[in-house]
């Protein structure tokens, strides 16, 4: 079975397909990250103005790659949410019309349930049971993962979410978009131990995150200390740190909580070096194993999309021509 992913929820035009024998056999991605830099941040119309622009020459672009015509393909999946409400709409809207016109299913795909089944994608795929860290731009959340399509949420943010406190760090601190990624580079040149940063919500039992007063915290140095390219890397590097070590005793809280000896990170943030780096270390030390998707996988992809989508076919009980409206979260 094929299964032709379509991913736009926020600005990543992603188009994948992929075959239940052979794997994934294509995949195309339009970046909009110079579209928004301007402005240090997706702007929601710019972004859904390029989704309309891009997704029908990718998906083209995507069967040429795979030398497919829509007529070998048995199923469309598309990120249903969460994202941009007029983004998500470019890709619900060019898939079930897709999927009607070739009287195939169209399959709605919870945005985070792509992230989490995409280290699937990869040669050494996790085993059920693990526990998942998804942390992106908009959320940050702890998932007990017992089977496929089996998920407990532990734990989230209760305000903002890991990469978007990133994000605006960066912003503050002058560099460019998207700002997560320029902020870890610069932080490889801080002094580690000249701003000490809170780990927050850690001194607490629970397994949430609240990284709104960090990035107050950190707002506030910035103001107060002088605007050189050495104090902003040495404040960056010591917000990275407070981050990743946060994320880092949450996860042990959630293992020790669960007895799992797996561990999954998946979303834009899992590409941090120093994140895995650490959650390496952490696991080596539990006798366990972690597992993540390659760098391309870890933001937004069609892949991950046309993968699930893959899963929910095979699991539906009917082949119906919409298999789910807009499927909850965590689908436990």
């Amino acid at each position: 079975m094929r299964v032709l992913g379509i991913e736009t929820s926020c600005d990543e035009t992603g188009i994948a397909i992929y075959d239940s024998h052979a794997g994934l056999i294509a995949n195309q991605l339009h970046t909009q990250s110079k579209a928004h830099e301007t402005y240090g941040g997706v702007v929601p119309e710019l972004a859904a103005r390029h989704h309309l622009q891009q997704t029908v020459p990718l998906i083209k672009a995507t069967l040429q790659e795979s030398k497919l015509t829509v007529k070998d393909i048995d199923a469309v999946a598309y990120t249903a949410g969460p994202g941009l409400v007029s983004s998500l709409l470019i890709g619900a809207c060019i898939g079930r019309s897709l999927a009607f016109s070739l009287n195939i299913p169209s399959i709605a795909i919870n945005h985070m349930e792509g992230h989490l089944l995409s280290p699937m994608l990869e040669t050494n795929p996790p085993d059920f049971p693990f526990i998942a860290l998804l942390v992106s731009g908009g959320h940050t959340q702890l998932i007990s993962v017992t089977a496929m399509g089996c998920y407990e949420l532990l734990g989230e943010s209760l305000d903002d979410a890991a990469g978007e406190a990133f994000d605006k760090i960066a912003k503050l601190l002058g560099l460019g978009y998207p700002g997560g990624r320029e902020l870890s580079k610069i932080s490889q040149h801080g002094v580690r131990g000249r701003f000490i940063f809170p780990r927050p919500m850690t001194n607490r039992p629970g397994l949430d995150f609240s990284f709104s007063g960090l990035k107050t915290f950190a707002a506030q140095t910035i103001y107060n200390n002088a605007n050189t390219r050495q104090v902003r890397a040495d404040i960056a590097c010591a917000f990275e740190d407070a981050v990743v070590d946060t994320l880092l005793i949450k996860c042990q809280r959630a293992l020790d909580q669960s007895g799992f000896k797996r561990l999954v990170v998946a979303g834009g943030v899992s590409a941090n070096f120093l994140l895995r780096k650490k959650l390496a270390d952490m696991m080596k030390r539990r006798n366990g194993e972690v597992f993540y998707a390659r760098p391309e996988f870890c933001t937004d992809n069609g892949a991950m999309i046309a993968y699930a989508g893959s899963i929910r076919l095979k699991r539906a009980k009917h082949a119906s021509l919409d298999i789910a409206v807009y499927p909850r979260w965590p689908l436990s």
